[in-house]
């Protein structure tokens, strides 16, 4: 396991494809990221849940199908969704594909081993112990049915994970997706502790953990065994899901730092659900989609792309390549809520960080339902004295003394770059 020095940004199948992402779709999504974002830093091309089930076409499971693996209990791509895995190669091509374009390849996994290994009984590789030996049967996610659960005391547990992580790293797995995992707290804690320490022997991955939402008590577990963790369950276009992320960022915010990065989830943006209509968009305003934006951004979240890339129009494309604001992205430090309050009736969230290059970030938020005008006192932020003021957003500086005086829309938010020195 590595320790990424800024939360992870990239591209994730699910929200547009859910379950039945083909291998041409993941092609064509690579090549628009390093084409048009991979200057921006968003670098990760993530596959995400089911790729060994032939017969996915959407976010719907198909309980107790058939999957394919190979003779190791070990869970191999489709041949259908995904052809250049023929041949035994597995992900291999694909991901040589992607690191051909300058990005970094990712993975979706389930926590456990597959149902279907279990029943045949099937061997671990370097062990002379099976599937059947090894699963936690009473283990089940409630979700989805692919999988048991490992019995961490079982002899060849631990060898089960060593050798899917192997096998990962063999294709060039730059990433991986762990699901079933981050709120089955205590009852999965040493399963994470055992699959976390066969990945980091096996090869340089980030491990992310899902669903949210995660655990506060487990922070510090997560932190060691981990480097992003859902605090959410699945994150789509509604404002009351939106809304409720202030209050999860708050909790989780002094719990961030380098290579250990509370995840928000996926951003909902563009063309999202795919598989059930080609021209289903965020139901997101634009307004609330510069509010997740500036959340995520000053908050430190991992940032993955939801929607169909391909398809982005230009306010969404401008969401993704504002360098100022994915600047806060990078460089936030401490970043915390200062208050939430009132004005004219709509409540006013305020969230500052400092600036590891120098400076203050103060993002502003509207949650209520009318535009509202808003005086900041800049003591709030500990602020004293003039300064100059970049609203990262529109580009606009302006200088004040004592309190900044700004313009929120309704469920929208301006954000600050505040230096003593200018911009």
């Amino acid at each position: 396991m590595i320790r990424p020095v800024r939360a992870p940004m990239g591209w994730n199948s699910w929200d547009c494809y859910g379950a039945g992402v083909t291998e041409d779709i993941v092609r064509q999504n690579a090549a628009f990221c390093a084409e048009h974002l991979k200057q921006f830093s968003w670098e990760y091309i993530v596959v995400d849940i089911q790729w060994s089930e032939p017969t996915a076409v959407n976010h719907e499971y198909h309980p107790f199908t058939e999957l394919c693996m190979d003779e190791y209990s070990r869970l191999i791509p489709a041949e259908n969704r995904f052809p250049s895995s023929a041949g035994g190669k597995g992900f291999a091509p694909l991901a040589e594909y992607v690191h051909s374009l300058g990005l970094k390849f990712g993975i979706h996994i389930m926590r456990g081993i597959p149902r279907q290994d279990v029943h045949r009984n099937t061997p671990i590789k370097g062990t002379d112990v099976t599937a059947r030996q090894i699963a936690k049967t009473d283990s089940i996610c409630v979700w989805n049915t692919d999988m048991y659960g490992v019995d961490p005391g079982k002899k060849g547990a631990y060898e089960y994970y060593k050798s899917i992580f192997e096998l990962y790293a063999s294709w060039g797995v730059d990433f991986i997706k762990c699901d079933d995992i981050a709120r089955e707290m205590p009852h999965c804690e040493e399963e994470l502790k055992l699959l976390s320490n066969a990945l980091s022997a096996s090869g340089d991955m980030v491990l992310s953990l899902s669903p949210g939402p995660a655990l506060p008590e487990f922070a510090e577990m997560y932190k060691k065994y981990s480097n992003m963790w859902r605090i959410t369950d699945d994150f789509w276009d509604d404002w009351k899901l939106l809304y409720n992320m202030f209050e999860r960022a708050q909790v989780w915010s002094i719990h961030t730092g380098a290579g250990c990065y509370p995840d928000a989830d996926m951003l909902p943006i563009g063309p999202i659900r795919q598989d059930y209509d080609v021209n289903d968009c965020t139901k997101f305003t634009h307004d609330e989609q510069i509010t997740m934006m500036t959340l995520w951004s000053i908050f430190r979240s991992p940032l993955f792309i939801g929607g169909e890339m391909t398809k982005f129009d230009s306010f969404t494309m401008s969401l993704l390549t504002n360098a100022d604001i994915l600047d806060m992205h990078a460089n936030a430090r401490h970043s915390h809520q200062v208050c939430r309050t009132d004005a004219d009736g709509n409540e006013i969230i305020v969230w500052a960080a400092a600036n590891a290059q120098g400076g203050t970030y103060v993002a502003v938020f509207n949650a209520g339902d009318a535009d509202v005008s808003f005086e900041l006192p800049l003591s709030a932020a500990e602020l004293y004295g003039e300064y100059a003021a970049k609203e990262l957003w529109s580009g606009e500086t302006v200088y004040a003394s004592g309190s900044l005086g700004m313009n929120i829309p309704s469920h929208g938010a301006v954000c600050y770059l505040i230096c003593e020195e200018g911009i």
